[in-house]
C-alpha cells in the first residue's frame, strides 16, 4: 500500500509514483461534463439512420445509460483504491472466471473512449479550417462574379454541358451550364490550403490514412489538450469546470429557447416511423428493415450516452471515494439526462429531419451554424457558436484523454497491460498512458481526417464498448455472489441490478443488429479483431514479463493472496459462462436476422 499524508488540511497526498487523492467529487463531475458535447457528434448521422425517430432513440439511450449507471456506481464504491473507471472495477468480478475475460473488459473500454481524441480533433479541425480557410457559398459575390468572367468558356452543346443533361434529366442547358460553372468557381476560389495533402496510404480491411490539412491542425490540438492534461487532475478539472460553464449554459438555452418562443414545428416530431432507408429522409414502416435503422441508431447512441460513467475513473484520486463515486456519476448523469433529451429533440423540432441530414449536420462542422439559426441570431452570433463548438469539443477530448488514460494506467498496475503504462509524473499525472493515447489517436486521426473515415472509426469503437457494457452489468450481478463481504458504501436495490442484467443482453441485441448499419458491413468483425489484440498484449505482460503471477496490489482489493490458487470460491459456479454464451447467441442471431431496407 502507497503512503499516505494529510498534513496539510483538507489535502491528501501520496509518495511519488502514485495518483494523488486531490480531488473532490464536484471534481469529478467537472471532468465528466465533457460527455454532453458528445450528442453533437453523432446527432446528424442517428437522424440520417432513425428518421423522425431520432429524438426517442436519444432518450431511450440516456435512459438505459442512467439506469446501468446505478450498477456502476456500486461496483465504483467497493474499490476506493483503483482507478481507470468502471471498467477495471467489473473487471475483477471476471478474474476468477478466467485471466481473459478481465483485461478484455479494460481493453474495450479503453478503445471505445480513447477515438474521442481523434474524432473530435478532426471536427474541430474543420471548424477552424472553416473560420480561417472558408470554401465560398454558391451565392456568394466572388463566385457569381466568378461565373461572370468564365460564362463564355461553356456553351449549351459542350461536351460537360451534355453529360450532366444525361445525368439529370429534365433539367435544361442553361440550367446545366450555370451549375457546371458554379461548381467550377467554388473549386476555384476554394482555398489550396482546403485540398492540401501529403500523403494517402491505403490500409487494406481498414481505410485510407489521410495526412492533410485536417491531421496537422487535429496533432496540434491533441498536443494542447496534453499538455494541460500533464499538471495533473486538479489543472484538468479547474480547466474542465470553466469550458463546462461557458460551452453548456449557451448549450442548454439553445435546447429551451425554441420551446418557449414557438419554434418548434410539432410535425417533425410526430408521426414517428423508421425511414425507408438510411438517409433517405422518407417515411417508412415498421418492418425488419426499420427495426435494424433504429437499432442501429441505439447501437451509436450508446457510445455518447453512456459516457458519463467516466466520473468513476478518478476513485483513486478522490479524497473521499467512499462518499464521493456514487455522487460524481448521480449528478453526471443527470446532467446528461437533461441535455441528451433537449438538444436532439429541440434540433429536430426547429431544423426538421430535411435539415438534420444536411452534410454539415452530419459531418459535424455545420452544428455551430445550425444552433445560431436556432435562436434566430444573425452572423455574428454564429460566429461565436463556432467559438463554443471548437470550446465544447475540447470539453469532451479532456474528458475522454483524462479517462482513457487512467484505464491504461489501472490496466498496467493490475498486471493487464504492459509496465511502463504504471508510470506517473510529479504532479501525479498517469503520462506514459496518455502519450501512449495521443500515439495510438495520430492513427486514428489519419484515418478520420476524412468524413467516411471518421464513421467508420465510430462504428468500431463503439464495438468495444458495448462490449465492455455487457461484461460490467453482469459483473454487478457476479460482485454479489462473489464478493458479497465486501463494503459497499452504496448499494443499489437488488431488483435494479437484476434490470441492467436484462439491459446486458439488450445491448448485445444493439451490437449484433447496429454494427452494421453505419455502411460498414465489417465494422462488427474489425472491432472484434480489434478486441482480440489484447490476448498477445496480456500473454506478454503475464506469462512473460510477470512469469503468470498478478502484482501484489491488484489482488489487495479482493482480500486474496497472489497466486493462481487463491483467486476466491467461484461461487457463481457456471452462471458467468451462461452468461456470455447467451451473449455471443443474441450477437449472432441479431446479425443474421435484421437486415437493411431493400
Amino acid at each position: 500500500m502507497s503512503s499516505i499524508s494529510t498534513d496539510t488540511p483538507g489535502a491528501v497526498t501520496e509518495k511519488r509514483g502514485n495518483l494523488v487523492r486531490a480531488l473532490s467529487w464536484k471534481g469529478a463531475f467537472w471532468i465528466a461534463a465533457g460527455v454532453p458535447p458528445l450528442v453533437l457528434f453523432s446527432i446528424g448521422g442517428i437522424a440520417g439512420t432513425t428518421g423522425k425517430l431520432a429524438f426517442v432513440v436519444w432518450m431511450v439511450s440516456m435512459l438505459m445509460g442512467f439506469l446501468q449507471s446505478f450498477t456502476y456506481a456500486e461496483m465504483a464504491g467497493m474499490f476506493g483504491n483503483k482507478s481507470g473507471g468502471t471498467s477495471v472495477y467489473g473487471a475483477t468480478a471476471w478474474l476468477r472466471y478466467s485471466k481473459l475475460i478481465a483485461p478484455l473488459s479494460v481493453w474495450c473500454n479503453w478503445f471505445a473512449w480513447s477515438p474521442v481524441l481523434s474524432l473530435g480533433c478532426a471536427i474541430a479541425a474543420g471548424y477552424i479550417l472553416n473560420a480561417l480557410f472558408p470554401i465560398p457559398l454558391a451565392d456568394s459575390q466572388p463566385v457569381l462574379d466568378w461565373i461572370t468572367a468564365n460564362l463564355s468558356s461553356l456553351t449549351a452543346d459542350s461536351p460537360r454541358v451534355l453529360e450532366y443533361i444525361t445525368a439529370n434529366p429534365g433539367t435544361a442547358p442553361a440550367d446545366a451550364v450555370q451549375a457546371l460553372l458554379s461548381g467550377d468557381a467554388i473549386a476555384a476560389l476554394t482555398p489550396a490550403i482546403r485540398n492540401w495533402s501529403a500523403l494517402e496510404l491505403p490500409i487494406p480491411g481498414l481505410g485510407v490514412l489521410h495526412f492533410n490539412t485536417t491531421f496537422l491542425i487535429g496533432t496540434v490540438l491533441m498536443l494542447i489538450m496534453l499538455a494541460i492534461q500533464h499538471r495533473g487532475v486538479n489543472s484538468t478539472a479547474t480547466a474542465q469546470k470553466w469550458l463546462a460553464v461557458i460551452v453548456l449554459v449557451p448549450l442548454l438555452l439553445v435546447g429551451l429557447v425554441p420551446l418557449f418562443t414557438g419554434a418548434i414545428n410539432y410535425a417533425n416530431v410526430t408521426n414517428l416511423v423508421p425511414p425507408t432507408a438510411a438517409y433517405s429522409g422518407e417515411d417508412g414502416t415498421w418492418n425488419i428493415g426499420g427495426w435494424t435503422l433504429i437499432l442501429g441508431g441505439l447501437y451509436i447512441a450508446a457510445w455518447s450516452t453512456y459516457g458519463f460513467e467516466t466520473a468513476v475513473c478518478y476513485t483513486r484520486e478522490l479524497r473521499d471515494p467512499s462518499r464521493d463515486t456514487f455522487k460524481a456519476i448521480f449528478y453526471s448523469g443527470l446532467l446528461c439526462c437533461v441535455f441528451f433529451c433537449l438538444i436532439p429533440f429541440s434540433f429536430q423540432g426547429v431544423l426538421g429531419l430535411s435539415g438534420m441530414l444536411e452534410p454539415g449536420i452530419v459531418d459535424g462542422t455545420g452544428v455551430a451554424e445550425a444552433l445560431g439559426g436556432m435562436i434566430g441570431a444573425g452572423r455574428v452570433v454564429a460566429h461565436l457558436f463556432t467559438i463554443l463548438m471548437i470550446m465544447a469539443l475540447f470539453l469532451a477530448i479532456m474528458t475522454a484523454m483524462a479517462g482513457s488514460s487512467r484505464t491504461l494506467y489501472q490496466g498496467s498496475r493490475d498486471g493487464w497491460l504492459p509496465k511502463y503504462l504504471g508510470h506517473v509524473n510529479e504532479q501525479g499525472a498517469p503520462t506514459s498512458a496518455m502519450w501512449t493515447d495521443f500515439a495510438f489517436n495520430l492513427f486514428l486521426l489519419a484515418l478520420a481526417s476524412d468524413v467516411s473515415g471518421y464513421f467508420y472509426v465510430l462504428a468500431i469503437s463503439n464495438v468495444g464498448y458495448i462490449l465492455f457494457n455487457f461484461l460490467n452489468l453482469n459483473a454487478g450481478w457476479i460482485h454479489r455472489i462473489d464478493s458479497g463481504h465486501m463494503e459497499r458504501p452504496w448499494k443499489a436495490p437488488t431488483w435494479l441490478i437484476g434490470l441492467n442484467t436484462v439491459l446486458a443482453f439488450v445491448n448485445a441485441l444493439f451490437l449484433g443488429a447496429g454494427a452494421k448499419v453505419w455502411g460498414y458491413s465489417n465494422a462488427l468483425i474489425s472491432g472484434l479483431i480489434f478486441a482480440a489484440l489484447i490476448i498477445p498484449v496480456f500473454w506478454y505482460r503475464h506469462y512473460y514479463c510477470d512469469k503468470g503471477v498478478f502484482p501484489p496490489e491488484a489482488m489487495e482489493d479482493l482480500g486474496l493472496g497472489n497466486d493462481d490458487t487463491t483467486l476466491g470460491p467461484r461461487k457463481a459456479g457456471f452462471l458467468p459462462y451462461l452468461a456470455l454464451i447467451l451473449g455471443a447467441a443474441i450477437v449472432i442471431w441479431a446479425n443474421w436476422f435484421f437486415v437493411l431496407p431493400g
